[in-house]
């Protein structure tokens, strides 16, 4: 089984910054992908940010392009969001996923159906 960790949630004022960790372990599986995702209260999870694992491209929403930045450790089994601007809408549990399936174009990351495993969320609350 592989678990995955995140931490690094908290509370922020608005225009702040924070940055969430996620921790692979477990047995060892064919990692292409690793995607964050959020949920708000009452709305559905959706996709913030992907990084392919060997070549380190990545792919982000709209709503988090030029404010979040995603990053792996291979050494330490280990992504990354660093989240800079928070606005109060990011306000959400984060959730890190681990994909093994490999997709030409990166969109598909932006698929929660495409992954294999998920952690078990972290808080982020930005207040105004």
């Amino acid at each position: 089984q592989v678990q995955l960790v995140e931490s690094g949630g908290g509370l922020v004022q608005a225009g702040g910054s924070l940055r969430l960790s996620c921790a692979a372990s477990g047995r060892t599986f064919s990692r292409v992908a690793m995607g964050w995702f959020r949920q708000a209260p009452g709305k559905e999870r959706e996709f913030a940010a992907a990084i392919r694992w060997s070549e380190g491209t990545t792919y982000y929403a709209d709503s988090v392009k030029g404010r979040f930045t995603i990053s792996r450790d291979n050494a330490k089994n280990t992504v990354y969001l660093q989240m800079n601007s928070l606005k109060p809408e990011d306000t959400a549990v984060y959730y890190c996923a681990a994909s093994s399936r490999y997709y030409g174009a990166r969109y598909y990351y932006a698929g929660d159906d495409v992954y294999d495993y998920w952690g078990q969320g972290t808080q982020v609350t930005v207040s105004s």
